[in-house]
């Protein structure tokens, strides 16, 4: 288990992540619809957390959810880098209902995303928006490559939820030990 505390005027964020976890978590960002994506994220990827979140929500939910990403990524990246006896790529799609949304990701140490997913709108009182700035923030501290695209669906709520499931389950199985591999590239680092 390693923890990380980040503190700006906007928020005061505490994370405890481990990758050899059973899914277990205990979220409270203040941004209920992202607690509970993040509930789903833990469950699926195998990571147990323990986040904290206390942001100015009055003002609206965008620096909770990007400053949550960036932590929870950069928590990552120390738990990973450098990639050894790991799968290293990892795909997904997961389906909920008419929705599909797949994730191909790299654990490459170089960022980069492509996110294919337009929701736009709100679910409950939640910005879409906010779900592609929580990815870009996750992803650039992750130093991962990826590509979340929705491939179908109408719902919002299915969608996104889909897509951070899609992105827990690739992550999964790219983060799967392998000790045949070693060092998974030809550089002999990543």
């Amino acid at each position: 288990m390693i923890i990380k505390n980040r503190k700006t005027k906007e928020t005061d964020i505490t994370i405890s992540l481990s990758i050899n976890g059973v899914g277990k978590s205990h979220i409270n960002t203040g941004v209920g619809f992202l607690d509970h994506m993040l509930e789903s994220f833990s469950k699926h990827s195998l990571i147990d957390l323990d986040i904290t979140c206390k942001g100015d929500t009055h003002i609206d939910d965008h620096h909770s959810v990007e400053d949550v990403g960036i932590v929870l990524g950069s928590l990552l990246s120390q738990a990973i880098y450098p990639v050894s006896n790991m799968e290293r790529f990892g795909s997904a799609n997961i389906v909920m209902d008419e929705a599909c949304v797949s994730c191909d990701l790299d654990l490459s140490n170089r960022p980069y995303l492509v996110y294919e997913v337009n929701v736009a709108g709100k679910v409950g009182n939640f910005d879409t928006e906010l779900v592609e700035e929580f990815f870009k923030a996750f992803i650039s501290n992750a130093k991962i490559s990826a590509h979340i695209v929705a491939l179908r669906g109408k719902n919002k709520h299915h969608i996104i939820e889909a897509a951070f499931k899609a992105v827990a389950v690739a992550l999964r199985r790219a983060m799967q030990k392998n000790e045949r591999v070693g060092i998974p590239s030809t550089k002999d680092v990543l």
